[in-house]
């Protein structure tokens, strides 16, 4: 079935990747963004039929208000994502990540669909074995986090709403994130080839970003049977520490280095293992590994390095 869906934030990382899928799939998608990064990276769909795209505020009532009239489905992706971020402009990470969505929550229909990231950075440190279901208590330790958390709940009240608490997103994107860990990581052994650890034992879970998109396709699919829940989305086979991440991008770059901190600890203090066996169980299953991500991302940081500051 062909959706008319409207995309907050569609220029940003997931949306790059995950509006063209729409559109290859045959939905009709609208794109609302600020473009505050001035990324250009949805240009390649401006050709096609089904493809529009509006420069706005998602804070803004008279902005989305017309946008939402006449959509089937909504994708809000439109957020200051990541505790950094977040904590650099407080108030506009809650005016964006909560007050913009509880907004547009008020002005749906009951009848209009719901698919929101959140994010499992919510379980915090997890259970006293660090391990995280969709039934675990939450324990925000960012302002993101919380955020998230506060929004969830009000998202949930709405009877077409599907939530999914991403893990750690990586891989490549025409709006690229080298912040995130893994490519984070990454980028620092094409580059650097070294990298020093702080709390290398603390675990989390990852993703590849065309997963993530996958798995809205997913539900969009089978939207009848997942409406009204939450799903973990990560890669179960990524559930895994800082020291075994810079193991696996070793096995692709042999020279890179990495130690671990005499002193110190790491602002990020989340660490958990979660349980993706929930959406599992609606028949998605991942499809790109945590190597073959930090495969892409070794060929991809060939072509791009941030040299603003620097003659080479």
């Amino acid at each position: 079935m062909a959706y008319n869906i409207l995309v907050t934030g569609g220029a940003g990382y997931l949306g790059s990747i995950m509006v063209p899928d729409l559109l290859a799939a045959g939905h009709k998608v609208t794109v609302l963004d600020s473009f505050m990064f001035k990324q250009t990276s949805l240009n390649h769909c401006a050709y096609h039929p089904n493809f529009s795209v509006v420069k706005g505020d998602i804070r803004t009532e008279s902005t989305i208000r017309p946008l939402l009239k006449d959509v089937d489905v909504v994708i809000p992706l439109a957020a200051l994502v990541g505790a950094p971020l977040c904590s650099l402009d407080p108030v506009g990470a809650t005016t964006t990540n909560h007050d913009a969505i509880t907004m547009m929550l008020r002005l749906l229909s009951k009848q209009q669909i719901v698919l929101m990231p959140t994010t499992n950075s919510a379980y915090g440190t997890g259970d006293e074995n660090n391990f995280c279901t969709e039934e675990s208590p939450l324990n925000p330790i960012s302002q993101y986090a919380i955020d998230k958390v506060a929004v969830e709940k009000e998202l949930m009240q709405h009877p077409n709403a599907i939530s999914f608490r991403l893990a750690t997103v990586f891989g490549m994107s025409p709006r690229m994130r080298i912040d995130l860990l893994v490519n984070d990581f990454t980028y620092r052994a094409v580059y650097d080839r070294f990298v020093v650890l702080f709390e290398s034992s603390f675990k989390r879970n990852y993703v590849h970003v065309r997963d993530v998109s996958r798995a809205f396709q997913h539900a969009l699919a089978n939207h009848e049977t997942m409406k009204g829940q939450i799903y973990n989305v990560g890669l179960s086979e990524a559930n895994v520490s800082k020291r075994e991440l810079c193991e696996h991008i070793q096995k692709q770059l042999p020279d890179f280095v990495f130690i671990d901190a005499p002193v110190g600890k790491d602002p990020d203090q989340r660490n958990y293992i979660v349980s993706n066996a929930k959406i599992e169980a609606t028949g998605y299953k991942t499809e790109f590994s945590l190597d073959r991500g930090i495969g892409e991302l070794i060929k991809g940081f060939r072509m791009i390095r941030n040299t603003r500051y620097g003659n080479v």
